[in-house]
């Protein structure tokens, strides 16, 4: 939030990944109730509106979220893990130039993600990660990349670890899915 200069960050728990077998993925509730779990920030909020919006892929989501909230400026937060596959995404060129986007590195990828198609293709638009601040005020295509201390956890790793965010208080949620 800081880098960032955001006023919230919105977690947004799919309903399902396209890209992922739901065989072995938990059940819808389970994985809202352990990212509330997770995610005890006052400025996080988790919410399942992507199931209300009846919305499959990130690129119908956006502008879902943007119809809907009119006043409020996006910025799409993802590892480099999804940058690096960001290509094999649902209209993906779209989702560039619909919302500013922050990628931050994770491993196993990190800096590897900058060479997959969706990095080079908007190499161009990238920003410095000292103009980030200003990120939800440009006009997209725009992003830009966070170099970070390497942790070798995988998310599935860390969540079972009791994830990486600091505890602080509960979570403003908008009703039962923060919707």
């Amino acid at each position: 939030m800081q880098l960032l200069d955001l006023d919230q960050v919105w977690w947004l728990v799919s309903p399902g990944n396209p890209l992922k077998s739901s065989r072995n993925m938990a059940p819808f509730e389970q994985r809202y109730e352990s990212a509330k779990r997770k995610a005890r920030h006052p400025r996080i909020v988790v919410s399942g509106i992507e199931r209300d919006l009846g919305t499959r892929y990130t690129a119908d989501t956006i502008p879902a979220l943007q119809a809907r909230f009119p006043q409020t400026r996006f910025v799409w937060l993802m590892g480099a893990d999804n940058l690096a596959q960001l290509h094999r995404w649902q209209r993906w060129t779209s989702l560039f130039r619909t919302v500013p986007m922050a990628v931050f590195d994770r491993p196993p990828r990190g800096f590897h993600s900058l060479y997959s198609p969706a990095a080079r293709r908007f190499a161009r638009q990238r920003i410095d990660p000292s103009n980030a601040r200003r990120l939800a005020y440009a006009e997209p295509p725009a992003w830009v990349f966070f170099a970070s201390k390497q942790n070798p956890l995988s998310a599935t790793a860390l969540r079972r670890a009791g994830g990486w965010l600091r505890i602080d208080e509960g979570i403003p949620t908008l009703d039962k899915y923060g919707s």
